[in-house]
């Protein structure tokens, strides 16, 4: 990517994975649906079930050729995040409310101004934590270990 495509990506995403958003523009304007992935290198974003094109495969070893219907990426600017009172596309802006957290709230010309909630599955990891130490984790008597003593500011040889 040159310096000039770099400048144009997004650097603050408003849209995440599992948002309810309508197509505004394209073949399927006024279509509704949800994000099943976020492109962030090329601006983009998959919706669920839309922007379907027909794709040509080459068979291959392990795989049969063809031609498949699958979703093609649309531009983050032809989509918006419906309203969730609403159910009209709106725009999304940022509000601290009086406990101090973060939330998206809808504006824009017939936005009700209520929150928009964060996608239940944002909270499922897409690749699981490891539960059993590999080969190259650290032992934990090894991390336990102390190696430096705050109060006479000595280090490991000297302890």
């Amino acid at each position: 990517m040159g310096w000039k495509a770099a400048q144009k990506l997004i650097r603050h995403w408003k849209i995440v994975r599992g948002d309810n958003v309508m197509i505004i523009r394209g073949k399927d304007k006024g279509e509704t649906g949800l994000i099943k992935r976020v492109i962030r290198s090329q601006n983009r974003v998959i919706v669920e079930g839309k922007n379907l094109v027909k794709k040509h495969i080459k068979q291959g070893q392990g795989h049969e050729g063809g031609i498949f219907t699958v979703e093609a990426p649309l531009h983050a600017s032809n989509v918006q995040i419906v309203d969730p009172v609403t159910g009209k596309p709106c725009k999304v802006g940022t509000r601290y409310l009086e406990d101090g957290s973060k939330v998206r709230v809808s504006r824009g010309l017939g936005a009700s101004g209520s929150i928009i909630p964060r996608p239940e599955i944002l909270k499922i990891r897409t690749t699981p934590r490891p539960t059993v130490a590999g080969p190259k984790d650290t032992p934990m008597d090894l991390v336990l270990e102390k190696t430096y003593d705050p109060k006479t500011g000595m280090g490991m040889p000297g302890l």
